[in-house]
């Protein structure tokens, strides 16, 4: 079983902002295997269904972006899951905008979410999915920028990141993150194509 989480804040003052590109993964997920997000625990709204032959949980987590943690330690411990099968959704202002990046572990970067699950867990080795954010302005407050909603230009290119993304969730349950990696984790640069 796979417990996939998808980072965000809760509340319509949120809603689309780039911190919430986890959430809108989620939703985009559960909408393409038909699960209903339409359960209230772990401090969350989650939702159980399969993709392909695997048992899965599609979580949003209710406790604000910085406790994340908590929701993914409480789900942890009530299905005893290893870490690794634990896949988690973030926005990442490091990498390229509407770039993915699968990783398989590692730290949490500058990612207030990630440091929480870290935290929680006292461990590092689980999955996540990265998708780019865009980078703010040299003189803008980080928190101001990951809070604000992407451009009318920007938002076919992150409505594509998110289908993407949703893929690589998808690869990493059905094959192995290995390959998802392979397949996923490319620059997006069009020279490639």
């Amino acid at each position: 079983m796979y417990v996939v989480v998808g980072l965000g804040n809760p509340g319509k003052d949120y809603t689309n902002t780039r911190h919430n590109v986890g959430f809108n993964t989620i939703d985009l997920i559960a909408k393409r295997n038909n699960i209903d997000l339409n359960k209230i625990k772990f401090k969350s709204v989650y939702g159980e269904g399969l993709i392909g032959r695997e048992k899965v949980i599609l979580v949003k987590p209710q406790t604000y972006m910085n406790n994340s943690g908590i929701t993914v330690k409480e789900l942890t411990q009530f299905y005893k899951l290893p870490v690794e099968d634990i896949i988690v959704i973030v926005d990442d202002i490091d990498i390229g905008f509407a770039d993915i990046r699968i990783k398989a572990k590692g730290s949490a970067g500058s990612h207030n979410g990630l440091k929480s699950i870290i935290y929680h867990l006292q461990e590092d080795k689980f999955p996540r999915v990265k998708i780019g954010i865009g980078k703010k302005h040299p003189e803008q407050d980080l928190a101001d920028f990951v809070l604000s909603r992407f451009s009318k230009e920007e938002t076919p290119d992150i409505e594509d990141s998110i289908s993407k993304a949703a893929e690589a969730v998808e690869a990493i349950i059905q094959e192995d993150i290995e390959s998802a990696m392979n397949k996923f984790n490319t620059k997006s640069n069009k020279a490639q194509d």
